[in-house]
């Protein structure tokens, strides 16, 4: 084979000629050229493109003649490239950052849709949304998982690992109360420390318990519990010294606390479980004392005498949980209802489906089951379903709803009352916040600037006098006192109501 090797031509610039001269040009010799390159979010759109022009174009096997010619065309294509280069501009579309809001329609107008009616007359348990809340080591959390486990709702499995674990770390008498309290530092310290969640079935209700924490120190926990509250059991210690602890003769007890607390969020319907009767050998007397000093309390916070029930037990003993009492202490005096059938018997919680969705959201959560974005709360009013558009407040963001679910079953629809788990869709995270409202697109919540307080002061330490200005120690407001009167009622120490402002440039939540 005959190879024919061109001998190279030094009249010609070479490749690498060209490049240099076109850079050197580019930093001395920069004209407009009219038209630019403009970049929407998809695609990239030429004006005018002179790239792609015939003319412009320089063959190296037609230049011919000397190298002064080839380096002219050669710049001016150059120049041609660098200029377009020049004034290529990246334009986004531009996006408004506010939220856009649609004009509400007065309320007056709205009319329910016939979906959310359809569960009224069906023959389905209604939801019972019951808050345990109680002084610390009043014995909730082992009320709560004695009645568990005496339901079936915890398997003996469970229950053994249980027994076993609190031996081992020589807290035995826990082993029921870790069916609630299943964090390590809940565990270690042997107290509630955020709200617990579980379900059980009477006959007339299926009952969402909310095991709430009774340490002072966690007291904002256990108010994310009592506001998705239909009713309440309050548990009181009848043991000598633990009754009055709760009550506060040494200051203000959290039996005291939490009575006012559930009251004020609208729970009307009171259980008092005087528990621990076993340690007073099933006194009635100190029942009766617990019962008349306890009973003037909560009839100066508002709750009816017909609201409350009284039931005395032993949640380690398992006497009058869920079914009458079997020992004859107890039986001997008592013959009223037993714990399950006060529960049950509790008056049905009104729910209102004639108004507009109001879901406030409790806590915001990220699952695998449920997506990226999900919030769960109480469906105060109104209702949902799945595929649904709502409005997500105060961001005014829309999002889909996509999946329902309340104690881990998937649901189509959910009304008011309802305590469900919501997955949302097409919507970013940082649009949603706990303390913030899902409502219905066309009536959405309203949003203030400045609010007016009531404020229950139970332990007063300071007097408190119109004008007075409070700093809040978590939240960056500042509230100004605008009046003051107390509460004359049986109470030895009386309680005084103030109202507070809030001003319009504190938008913080309270």
């Amino acid at each position: 084979m005959l190879i024919l090797t061109v001998p190279f031509k030094f009249d010609i610039p070479s490749p690498d000629d060209m490049v240099s001269i076109g850079l050197k040009s580019s930093r001395h010799l920069r004209k407009d050229i009219p038209g630019k390159m403009v970049m929407g979010d998809d695609d990239l759109v030429a004006e005018k493109d002179t790239s792609t022009d015939p003319s412009s174009s320089v063959k190296l096997d037609e230049l011919g003649g000397n190298s002064s010619s080839v380096a002219a065309n050669t710049r001016n294509e150059t120049l041609i490239l660098d200029n377009e280069l020049q004034h290529l501009s990246l334009e986004r579309k531009p996006k408004n950052s506010k939220a856009k809001i649609k004009k509400p329609v007065p309320v007056s107008q709205y009319k329910p849709e016939p979906w959310m009616l359809q569960g009224e007359d069906q023959e389905m348990p209604r939801q019972l949304n019951l808050a345990i809340v109680g002084h610390v080591d009043s014995g909730k959390s082992t009320l709560c998982g004695r009645l568990l486990h005496a339901l079936g709702r915890i398997s003996k499995k469970q229950m053994h690992k249980n027994e076993k674990e609190a031996k081992e770390k020589g807290k035995g008498s826990f082993a029921y109360a870790w069916a609630m309290d299943e964090s390590a530092d809940e565990r270690a310290r042997g107290i509630t420390m955020n709200v617990g969640v579980a379900y059980f079935d009477t006959k007339n209700y299926q009952v969402v318990m909310l095991d709430s924490p009774g340490h002072k120190d966690f007291v904002p926990n256990m108010i994310s519990g009592v506001t998705q509250a239909d009713a309440a059991v309050l548990v009181v210690d009848a043991s000598l010294g633990s009754f009055e602890s709760g009550m506060g003769v040494n200051g203000v007890g959290q039996t005291k606390e939490h009575s006012q607390l559930i009251r004020s969020f609208g729970v009307e319907n009171l259980i008092v479980a005087v528990n621990k009767m076993d340690s007073v050998e099933y006194s009635a007397e100190r029942f009766n004392y617990v019962k008349s000093q306890l009973g003037i309390f909560l009839r100066s916070c508002g709750y009816k005498e017909s609201a409350i029930t009284w039931v005395p037990l032993s949640a380690m003993e398992n006497e009058n949980l869920v079914t009458a009492a079997s020992d004859t202490r107890l039986s001997s005096w008592f013959h009223g209802t037993c714990l399950l059938e006060a529960i049950d018997s509790s008056a049905a919680p009104h729910r209102d489906v004639s108004k507009p969705l109001r879901l406030p959201i409790c806590d915001v959560i990220s699952s695998h089951v449920l997506g990226q974005v999900a919030v769960c709360g109480k469906v105060v009013c109104g209702a949902i379903r799945s595929d649904s558009k709502v409005l997500v407040m105060p961001s005014g963001e829309l999002a889909t709803v996509k999946i329902i679910e309340r104690d881990s079953s998937r649901l189509s629809s959910a009304r008011a009352g309802d305590n469900i788990a919501i997955g949302l869709q097409g919507i970013d995270p940082i649009h949603v916040m706990s303390g913030g409202v899902l409502c219905h697109p066309d009536y959405p919540v309203s949003v203030a600037s400045s609010l007016e307080l009531k404020i229950l002061v139970l332990d007063i330490t300071v007097p408190i006098l119109p004008g007075l200005q409070v700093c809040s120690s978590n939240q960056p407001l500042t509230m100004h006192c605008e009046r003051t009167h107390r509460v004359t009622n049986a109470v030895p120490s009386p309680n005084a109501l103030t109202c507070w402002s809030l001003p319009a440039q504190n938008s913080s939540p309270v």
